[in-house]
């Protein structure tokens, strides 16, 4: 008789032992209790009217915020960075820049940020690392919170958006894309 080797001997060893684990597990110790649990029945089950079909079902672009009430942002800016010799000016262009800055914060919630990102590796050592990010998109029926000096040179202002019009925007955005794609 021919001798196997260890490693056939040790790999049926483990299919024999894998498949017994498989085996389904029963606390009676009556044997008939336990076959009246291994039957099976196959039962047809009628979909429930709330269950949604594949075409309205989430897919990966369905953030969580839906679940929200609204969604808020903040956008900052600092006056005397603004390129005007008037003061008064200089404040007013800052009101705009910090709005501004809280509808682009807005439009990140809303469509997400797309990220380019380079990493050049020379002899084993990053060389030269470069990010680029974009946000594209079209924000309407935000509401104007607030507009609030913070300290003695930044504005800040606070956008909210409501969960139905996120909802809206991110449909409108789905079905530009779907005829784009054609």
């Amino acid at each position: 008789m021919k001798k196997l080797p260890t490693y056939t001997v040790l790999t049926l060893a483990i299919l024999m032992v894998s498949a017994c684990a498989n085996l389904p597990r029963f606390e009676s110790s009556d044997a008939a209790s336990a076959k009246a649990m291994v039957r099976t029945e196959v039962v047809r089950v009628e979909p429930k009217e709330d269950i949604k079909p594949a075409a309205e079902a989430p897919s990966m672009i369905t953030p969580m915020v839906e679940n929200l009430a609204a969604i808020r942002a903040t956008g900052y800016a600092v006056i005397s960075t603004q390129n005007h010799r008037n003061a008064a000016q200089q404040r007013l262009m800052a009101i705009r820049a910090s709005k501004l800055d809280a509808y682009r914060a807005l439009t990140e919630q809303v469509y997400g940020q797309q990220l380019d990102a380079t990493t050049t590796v020379a002899e084993m050592m990053v060389t030269s690392d470069t990010f680029r990010t974009r946000v594209q998109g079209v924000v309407y029926g935000a509401v104007l919170e607030s507009i609030t000096p913070v300290g003695d040179d930044t504005y800040e202002t606070t956008l909210s958006l409501d969960a139905r019009v996120v909802n809206s925007l991110r449909g409108l955005y789905l079905a530009q894309l779907a005829t784009r794609n054609r």
